[in-house]
């Protein structure tokens, strides 16, 4: 009667959302403030006051026109703006054509993915991934290839990334800083892999897009940068929301800047505009648009996140809990003390704690805890880790 696709899907849909449902059924009974859950990755913080003060006065009536159609790639001006910026930090050359305004990073990777597949195209995920990126990549034809990682850094196991491409390969996606780790991928890692794609681009005779997700590139810590794909990579594509940056996730606004080295840019930057359209999106929310592009260098606040990630990990290396430190986003991804990490899950439930398996991530054996919650939670939580891991002794 329905999708047989969609509905297969369902049994396979996203461990994070069934956590964070369990979530709300132990709040009911325990109480909220009982209930330690680190299942969602939804900023903690308010949006910065710049961004507050913005909206009042797009919301005032004060500038007309805003609640209207527009250009299928969003406003000129917005996009001219986020233009300069990355022209500033890549030193690649880019104007407004280059940037297309989208319903957050979800909607942009769809319109990328639908403007670039044909079927039974192939796109090079690395492990752990976002897992939305095996059905954004189905909705449009195209089949996932995992890369595992290096266990020790957490970063791409390169020897398998180059054993991975074949002829059809079509695109690659990176995330950094990484969802669910929180690793930033070195430039030399950035620099190693380009020469992966140039010699199997130049062994089969086909062009290789590198598809960066990063709605995490403001949040960093210890000094860590995040190297420029547009500067690395002469085919890449950046997709990017304010979800995280600037505390924006229901506003549902980001971008899509394409590379001005990427041969016949100006029919891929058409058919990005024509799939917004095509996907239904028409265009990104116009007053939203209008809001970020007034805030784009505003600073994103980090020190509270580094705080929590380092009461945090403190705590759960001390319980014996092995973990790639993250310089980057909100996550820590632990491994679980059995091998099982599905299993380990379910237990760390009994002590009202809600984890994430990292099954879910294309990583078995460990757990992803987004510790973009209240410090009371992560303070009042401690206790439910002690006992979990004393399970495992």
């Amino acid at each position: 009667m329905f999708s047989t696709k969609v509905t297969h899907n369902l049994q396979n849909s996203s461990w994070i959302r069934a956590m964070f449902e369990e979530g709300e059924r132990l709040a009911e009974i325990h109480g909220r403030e009982n209930v330690y859950d680190f299942s969602l990755g939804n900023p903690f913080s308010e949006p910065p006051e710049e961004v507050a003060a913005t909206l009042k006065k797009y919301v005032s009536g004060e500038v007309q026109g805003i609640h209207k159609y527009m250009n299928n790639a969003g406003y000129p001006d917005v996009r001219e703006k986020i233009a300069t910026v990355l022209q500033t930090e890549s030193h690649i050359d880019l104007t407004h054509d280059n940037i297309v305004m989208t319903v957050g990073a979800a909607g942009g990777l769809n319109v990328v993915l639908k403007a670039l597949l044909d079927p039974g195209d192939e796109v090079i995920i690395f492990a752990p991934y976002f897992v939305e990126y095996i059905f954004y990549t189905d909705n449009h034809g195209g089949k996932t290839v995992a890369v595992p990682p290096d266990p020790k850094t957490l970063e791409p196991d390169l020897s398998a990334l180059e054993n991975t491409i074949t002829p059809h390969t079509k695109a690659i996606i990176i995330n950094t800083p990484n969802n669910p780790s929180g690793v930033v991928y070195t430039e030399e890692m950035l620099w190693a892999i380009k020469k992966i794609l140039t010699d199997k681009e130049k062994l089969f005779g086909t062009t290789i897009y590198v598809i960066s997700d990063q709605p995490y590139d403001r949040i960093v810590y210890d000094g860590t940068r995040v190297p420029s794909i547009l500067a690395i990579f002469e085919n890449s594509i950046l997709v990017n929301s304010f979800s995280k940056s600037l505390g924006l996730a229901g506003e549902r606004i980001g971008y899509i800047a394409t590379s001005s080295r990427i041969e016949d840019v100006d029919t891929l930057n058409n058919a990005l505009a024509f799939c917004n359209r095509t996907l239904g999106f028409v265009n990104a929310p116009g007053l939203f648009q209008k809001v970020v592009g007034e805030n784009l260098n505003v600073k994103t606040a980090t020190d509270d996140y580094q705080k929590k990630r380092d009461y945090l990990y403190h705590h759960l290396t001390r319980l014996g809990f092995e973990c790639v430190k993250p310089q980057g986003a909100f996550y820590l991804f632990p491994k679980t003390l059995i091998p099982d990490d599905i299993a380990f899950i379910k237990s760390a439930v009994k002590y009202n704690l809600l984890l994430v398996p990292g099954t879910g991530f294309g990583c078995p054996g460990h757990t992803r805890i987004s510790y973009c919650v209240s410090m009371d939670t992560i303070v009042n939580s401690i206790p439910a880790f002690e006992k979990l891991a004393a399970e495992y002794k």
